[in-house]
Parts: structure tokens; C-alpha cells; sequence
């Protein structure tokens, strides 16, 4: 019997360096666009811990290496955003960020389509206000 070899999502984009360029051009959109300012409003002026910590957390949740729980531990991620004010302005601008930026890193259609829809269901779950 042939074993089948898998592949992680994270080997798939490109690694790093594509977890990088997402997460890069992730803020690079929050902080540029007019359509995100309500969702740039609730970070802090200076993006790069954020985005260094968004960038952890993306290279786990991919099933590359668990930066974020070796440094952080578990992610909690609904806990740890209570403190902002999370509706659907805020939900949605994040996602027309991540939907744009993982559509310039992510070539391949079909990877795209893996990749998104639980990052919505996420983005929905962190929702805190109406």
C-alpha cells in the first residue's frame, strides 16, 4: 500500500517567507486603507507587535512551527481581544484586509479557498458588540 504524503498549509503558501508577506501586507492594508479606519482605530499606533504576534499565531494556526503558544501560550484569542470593541464594522474591514492580502500571497486558487473560510468563522467568533 502507497502512503500518501501530506502537506501543511504553511509548506503549501510558501513558508515563512509567505507568512510573512501576509501578515506584512495584512497591516500594511488596515494602516492605508479609508475602508479599515474603524478596525485600525482599535490597534495601537505602532503595528509591528501586532503584527509580529499576528504573524505567530498565522505560522501555527497553519501548521507550521507553534511560535505563538511557545511564546504566549495558548492563543485565547476571543480573551485576549475583549479588551477592544469588536463589531461588525471592525469584523468586516479585518476580513476585507485579510481576504485582499491573502489574495496577493496566495496564488492558488484552491489554497485560498481552504484558507478563508475558517479565518471568517475566527473573525465572526471575535465579534463583541453589536
Amino acid at each position: 500500500m502507497e502512503k500518501l504524503e501530506t502537506i501543511s498549509l504553511y509548506d503549501a503558501i510558501g513558508g515563512e517567507a509567505a507568512v510573512r508577506r501576509l501578515t506584512k501586507r495584512f497591516y500594511e492594508l488596515m494602516d492605508t486603507l479609508p475602508e479599515a479606519q474603524h478596525c485600525r482605530a482599535i490597534h495601537p499606533a505602532d503595528l509591528a507587535g501586532s503584527e509580529a504576534k499576528f504573524y505567530d499565531y498565522l505560522t501555527g494556526y497553519l501548521g507550521g512551527p507553534p511560535l505563538y503558544t511557545e511564546k504566549h501560550g495558548h492563543p485565547r484569542l476571543r480573551m485576549r481581544h475583549m479588551p477592544a470593541p469588536i463589531g461588525p464594522a471592525e469584523r468586516d474591514e479585518w476580513l476585507l484586509c485579510f481576504r485582499q492580502a491573502l489574495g496577493e500571497v496566495v496564488d492558488n486558487p484552491r489554497l485560498y479557498d481552504i484558507i478563508l473560510p475558517p479565518i471568517e468563522r475566527l473573525a465572526h467568533h471575535m465579534q463583541n458588540k453589536v
